[in-house]
């Protein structure tokens, strides 16, 4: 009796013991990689499973979309401006088998390849590339970093520039560069409102000219103006046309004078 005790005992400790390695819960974003004996035999999908305990060996992989960030890379553009640059990095495993067979650490592999691929590409590009058209460069390296991680069954759906540092040298020459471009348009503006007001000026001295009892009524309009005006001073428009007219009589009576 107490021998069968033993053996009831022995079998329930064995059962506490590989029950915990043989049954694997794998969770709905995880996929299970069996190995046994080292070789592999398949990938199990998510739910309750069972191996065989000290034989297989189950690497969980994370299916996923993981944000990885790349750490900031000082960086010598084609116009020779040094930057700091970093990134970040959107990755999903695709395929769980060819991520623990064909790379040690997929994440560190592409946090490595992402930094290289980083100053390659930015050392090509000048720095008003850089600042204008970061769409374009974003998809440059998310091509090249997909590319070279494809083989390891990651997938890289984005690669997103975050921030460039500028020299503080650099930063004050850009800003010179900017208030001089915008000086440049207002002197634009202003002499084109110039020109615009002498055409108008034109046409209204040619009207007015045309018919002399509108710059008659432009006189009086004048001078209304003037009335309004609170002041001791007043002050009388005169045509030029009068003048012209006494000119010439006193010419005229010069002329005749003359002997």
């Amino acid at each position: 009796m107490a021998a069968a005790w033993i053996v009831i005992a022995a079998v329930v400790v064995l059962l506490l013991f590989i029950l915990p390695a043989a049954l694997k819960v794998v969770a709905q974003y995880e996929r299970g990689v069996i190995l046994r004996l080292g070789r592999l035999i398949g990938i199990r999908q998510p739910g309750l499973r069972i191996i065989i305990p000290f034989i297989d060996q189950m690497i969980k992989v994370d299916t996923r979309v993981i944000t990885m960030d790349v750490p900031a890379q000082e960086v010598i553009t084609r116009d020779n401006v040094t930057v700091k640059v970093d990134a970040v990095v959107y990755l999903r495993v695709i395929n769980p088998d060819d991520a623990v067979l064909k790379v040690e650490n997929y994440l560190r592999a592409t946090s490595l390849i992402s930094q290289t691929t980083l100053r390659s590409v930015l050392g090509q590009s000048e720095l008003d590339e850089l600042l204008a058209h970061r769409d374009k460069i974003n998809l440059t390296l998310q091509k090249i970093v997909d590319e070279q991680t494809d083989p390891w069954g990651i997938k890289v759906s984005s690669v997103e520039i975050k921030d460039v540092e500028l020299p503080q040298s650099m930063q004050r020459a850009m800003a010179a560069q900017a208030e001089a471009e915008r000086d440049r348009r207002a002197k634009i503006v202003h002499a084109d409102g110039e020109y615009q007001a002498s055409e108008k000026l034109a046409q209204a001295a040619r009207v007015l000219s045309a018919d002399p009892a509108a710059l008659q009524l432009r006189y009086l309009g004048t001078v209304k103006e003037i009335a309004t005006e609170r002041s001791n001073l007043v002050i009388f428009p005169l045509p030029m046309d009068i003048l012209n007219a006494f000119m010439g009589r006193g010419s005229s009576g010069k002329s005749e004078g003359t002997p």
